[in-house]
């Protein structure tokens, strides 16, 4: 079995320049040279065969045998998660690039890059590095681990742990009790073994019974602030938009708390591949831009509390301080920012609702996807999510279906991601079509679909189905003296009812109706629900609670 990852370049006409722009791989890394398409298919084939597994394919932009796209295309099939460059050398690179470029925004490759010039081009082996980090977030069992988890079962708890601990950046790896890490874990633990056991890298080990529990082991909880301290400003919600909040207000110097529910990123922090936003021309995972935004925050000295749930928010008026109440501690603030985001709507099939975490996921589990390896797939939803999770999902599984019940994509989905998965042999649409019903001995197993159109039925094999189904506000525990539309989204600015309006004048755009409450991002009615305008909106409420903490003008002096 091959010791390392590969990485195959395939140069016919500039092995020397392609091997030493990847020498300081070669330690780390299984660098294989290949001189045409026949040949690294031959290469990767024997890798394979050896029980190893290629991490990227680099290639020059012509290749003597193949248009260097569709031997791409030929290496996915056999190595579907490698990643795929063309460095091109520089006699070709600007002469190659207009025709070879439009290929990236239909996921045929992840980038086009110039081939190295001499030593150190970092600019080169910053695209390397982040494309091969990309890949190892994706496997199964990481080379760093920052999580054991030790467990006989792989239930849909310990499923639910990993893609916790995937979305806040933290690599984790299951082990079984006899495993030699598993031993390890039960060596620091007293008493009678009771999984799943968790255990950090310094050696703390806990008895998880929710994620919830491992959250708060690892983040803390609201209780560790000084409760007759009131902060600046508490931002509930850490996805796009909370987290642009929480940079811009505690890089203004406001005391900043950050309570997020789930993991840090929200809803886009599950998205494998973000590919429109503004600086990221090679796409960026939503975990990534989540961590490097809490990262961001916390180097200007924000708090985060992770696996927190807001209960009840109580408003303070005449001076008083707004409070925030969970089940462990109160957050007491003189400014709230309301970013708690979308959930994904509910099937509402019962047999489905019960396998939810066996086989059936709301979200794109970035975890759950690496269980799907050979396996039938449905995505339920036509918008950007459900498109990217497809995507995603179609590096391991043997098919993936997208369910709509729309005619087709193109009203909901963005153009370059119809474009990506048209090209992807793995994934199929079938439109003007809904899941009835589901189930399987203990875990998903079968669905039947219905055509909308003619209520005509028919039973598939399906060991996963991952569920986007559009929004719905996590608003349930906002007061009513927030106004709110009639789907549940909370009302700023000029689509405040007049009869709210103070003094005959709307709240400021990002205001609510209670004055020091903001909103910003998907819980707000009117946003756009995409990332780029929800970093924008979290950004843009900051100078309003400036403005609403400044203290108050003194009166001009009298004569």
């Amino acid at each position: 079995m091959s010791a390392s990852p590969a990485i195959v370049l395939i140069a016919p006409d500039h092995p020397d320049e392609m091997r030493a722009g990847f020498a300081r791989y070669v330690e780390e890394y299984d660098v294989r040279l290949a001189r045409s398409c026949h040949e690294a298919l031959q290469v990767t084939h024997d890798i394979v065969a050896e029980g190893g597994t290629v991490a990227m394919f680099s290639a020059e932009s012509v290749l003597p045998d193949a248009d260097v796209l569709h031997c791409f295309h030929k290496l996915r099939e056999k190595v579907p998660t490698a990643r795929r460059l063309i460095a091109a050398h520089w006699d070709r690179f600007l002469t190659d690039a207009p025709a070879l470029r439009a290929g990236m925004a239909k996921g045929k490759y992840d980038a086009f890059l110039l081939m190295p010039r001499g030593t150190r081009d970092e600019e080169f082996h910053n695209a390397i590095t982040d494309l091969l980090s990309d890949w190892g977030s994706t496997v199964a069992d990481p080379e760093v681990v920052a999580v054991k988890i030790v467990t006989p079962v792989r239930d849909g708890l310990t499923l639910q742990i990993r893609d916790f601990l995937d979305r806040m950046g933290m690599p984790s790896r299951v082990y079984e009790p006899d495993s030699d890490g598993g031993r390890y874990v039960l060596d620091l633990w007293d008493g009678e073994p009771v999984y799943p056991l968790v255990c950090r890298g310094h050696g703390d080990v806990m008895h998880a019974t929710s994620v919830r529990d491992v959250a708060l082991a690892i983040y803390g909880a609201p209780t560790e602030i000084d409760l007759e301290h009131v902060v600046d400003v508490a931002v509930v919600g850490g996805g796009p938009a909370g987290l642009a909040a929480a940079v811009y207000a505690a890089s203004e110097g406001l005391a900043t708390v950050i309570l997020e529910a789930e993991a840090i990123g929200g809803q886009a922090g599950t998205s494998s591949m973000i590919r429109n936003y503004l600086g990221f021309p090679r796409g960026i995972s939503g975990m990534r831009l989540a961590q490097r935004a809490r990262n961001q925050a916390l180097r200007f000295g924000a708090q985060f509390y992770t696996g927190q749930v807001v209960d009840e928010l109580r408003p303070g008026f005449d001076g008083d301080p707004h409070v925030l109440c969970t089940d462990s501690g109160e957050v007491r603030a003189r400014s709230v920012v309301i970013s708690s985001g979308i959930a994904y709507r509910k099937l509402r099939v019962d047999p489905i609702e019960e396998l939810v975490g066996n086989g059936v996921y709301y979200g794109a589990a970035m975890t759950a996807a690496r269980e799907m390896e050979g396996q039938d797939v449905y995505v339920v939803g036509g918008g950007n999510s459900a498109g990217q999770a497809a995507v995603h999902l179609a590096r391991f599984a043997r098919s993936v279906t997208i369910l709509v019940r729309r005619p087709d994509l193109a009203e909901t989905m963005s153009s370059y991601l119809i474009g990506e998965i048209e090209y992807n042999s793995r994934i199929h649409v079938r439109t003007c079509c809904r899941v009835v019903d589901g189930g399987g001995d203990g875990r998903l197993e079968w669905l039947t679909l219905e055509d909308v159109d003619d209520g005509t039925q028919d039973r598939v094999d399906a060991y996963g189905l991952f569920l986007l189904l559009g929004a719905e506000p996590h608003c349930d525990w906002i007061p009513r003296e927030i106004a709110r539309d009639e789907r549940g989204y909370v009302l700023t600015g000029r689509d405040v009812p007049k009869h709210l309006w103070a003094d005959g004048l709307p709240p400021e755009n990002l205001a609510t109706t209670v004055p020091g409450i903001f909103a910003a991002g998907d819980v707000r009615a009117g946003s756009m629900k995409r990332v780029a305008s929800a970093s924008g909106e979290g950004a843009s409420v900051v100078p309003l609670v400036h403005d609403f903490l400044a203290p108050a003008p003194d009166p001009a002096p009298v004569g």
